[in-house]
């Protein structure tokens, strides 16, 4: 069965819904294939519409530019991890479960394609951890951020705070955290691999190394006395 998620994503980040066609699909798909393949300095449309067999024209009708590109495909999976959350946390009580069920979330290695159009969730995983601060580390994130076109990034932050504020009410950062706690995911995954030196990975802890980094940070924050209700 080819099954695909869908998502309302920021109408600003596109020129035509990819969704509304299935060369549209098909490009999004392409596009996460090839970026996690050559890397996204390397990505170009060009490559982009010989790897589907079309025009560079017909790309630049879905989307401006390859940031924009990169802008959907990261939306699509912002919101795909806050989907999960919901679903995961939804039969659970106890809040410190569902925080260490969020870390395991967003260190866990995710699934390939479950079809044809279904987009390879595990190089998404990966491009997101190598390229996602391309898309707000720039000079004009100011006026990119005007047409909420991180909103799906906010929007998963809330969520995580959200449970940082029910675990502990007292803790006065809980968007902060939330954010330190999903960027810190993506850099310590990155180092643990490229890296190493930057971080205490061992050879034998490899895989669960930033789960068990960022549970000792999460909890040694919320559990310190300071950060306490007396």
């Amino acid at each position: 069965m080819d099954f695909q998620l869908s998502f309302h994503l920021n109408e600003k980040v596109y020129l035509k819904d990819p969704e509304s066609s299935e060369l549209g699909k098909q490009l999004v798909k392409s596009a996460i294939d090839l970026i996690f393949e050559l890397g996204f300095e390397h990505f170009t449309f060009k490559k982009l519409a010989a790897e589907v067999n079309s025009t560079e024209a017909t790309v630049y009708r879905y989307f401006e530019n390859k940031h924009r590109l990169l802008l959907y495909i990261l939306n699509w999976y912002w919101s795909y991890m806050e989907f999960l959350v919901i679903f995961r946390l939804q039969n659970i009580q106890d809040a410190r479960v569902k925080l260490q069920t969020i870390i395991e979330l967003l260190t866990q290695e995710l699934p390939q394609s479950s079809g044809k159009m279904d987009y390879n969730k595990s190089f998404l995983n990966q491009i997101v951890i190598s390229e996602s601060s391309k898309v707000y580390l720039v000079k004009d994130v100011k006026e990119i951020n005007k047409a909420e076109v991180f909103k799906a990034y906010k929007d998963l932050c809330g969520k995580i705070a959200e449970i940082v504020s029910e675990y502990n009410p007292a803790y006065q950062y809980p968007r902060s955290l939330s954010s330190t706690l999903i960027e810190t995911s993506h850099f310590q995954q990155f180092f643990s691999n490229y890296l190493p030196k930057l971080t205490d990975v061992s050879s034998t802890d490899q895989n669960n190394f930033t789960a068990h980094f960022l549970s000792n940070l999460l909890f040694s924050v919320l559990d310190a006395r300071d950060n306490r209700l007396t």
